[in-house]
């Protein structure tokens, strides 16, 4: 087999595993390549095992869990760096921040290493780690056990954590978006933690990879349309494009274009 194929094969199920349900045709539209040639990879990756086909669309085999951390920080590196760089420009020197869970959190978070005198208030230990390096900020964690491998603190306490401080500004994510727009985690424990950051912010911002629309998770939360700022990579497809348009001037887009 080629390594052009090998390495198309491991793209697709980068992109699966992200989306966590795909169809073809958007398979076939991100690669840049044929339908026909898209079937016959999926065809070989559902004979492995790595892939099965449900109702018209593409999911994993083995999809009760969401992917490990490190996987999910792998994928679409380049675009989580242009949103953590954008949603970073959002937050001046000196000011209180909540920080959520997620990959594209902590690139938000790595962006803004170059601030001073932040306090920041967050349950996600990679993103204390990659503000801990500047002295000025006040960095402040809930107790709790550390869930591996993700490096974040989940739990009843969490909830009640984030209820007992204000901030200027809360920078979240989210597992998926539904086509009514409804924000997805894996949890309930986790929609309500973001809930409560984003309550108790003044501004909040939604960090958000553009893979993530579609992608499915069992705990429904709050509507995109709620939050202050909504920060991509780039724009959506179709179905979900007047969920980002409605946005208006509350998108940011990081290569800098607007709806």
């Amino acid at each position: 087999m080629s390594e052009r194929r090998l390495k198309r094969r491991d793209t697709i199920l980068g992109i699966v595993r992200e989306r966590g349900m795909v169809t073809v045709d958007a398979l076939a539209e991100m690669l840049g390549v044929s339908m026909q040639t898209i079937r016959r990879d999926i065809d070989i990756l559902c004979e492995d095992d790595a892939l099965h086909r449900r109702h018209g669309r593409i999911e994993l085999a083995h999809q009760s869990q969401n992917t490990p951390f490190d996987l999910r920080a792998a994928t679409n590196p380049s675009g989580k760096h242009r949103i953590g760089e954008a949603a970073a420009r959002l937050i001046p020197d000196g000011a209180t921040i909540f920080i959520s869970i997620g990959s594209t959190t902590l690139s938000t978070a790595r962006a803004l290493r170059s601030r001073r005198n932040l306090t920041v208030i967050t349950n996600n230990l990679s993103a204390a780690m990659a503000l801990s390096d500047e002295m000025s900020n006040r960095i402040i964690l809930p107790g709790g056990e550390l869930r591996l491998p993700d490096r974040d603190i989940l739990g009843s306490d969490v909830v009640d954590f984030f209820n007992r401080y204000r901030a200027e500004y809360a920078i979240f994510g989210a597992a998926g978006v539904a086509e009514d727009g409804s924000l997805l985690e894996f949890h309930t424990v986790e929609v309500r933690a973001r809930e409560r950051i984003r309550e108790n912010a003044r501004s909040s911002i939604l960090v958000l990879d553009s893979m993530k629309f579609g992608r499915l998770a069992p705990a429904a939360g709050e509507n995109i349309r709620e939050v202050d700022h909504l920060v991509l990579d780039r724009m959506p497809g179709d179905e979900f494009a007047g969920i980002v348009e409605d946005m208006g001037a509350r998108l940011i887009l990081a290569e800098g274009r607007a709806a």
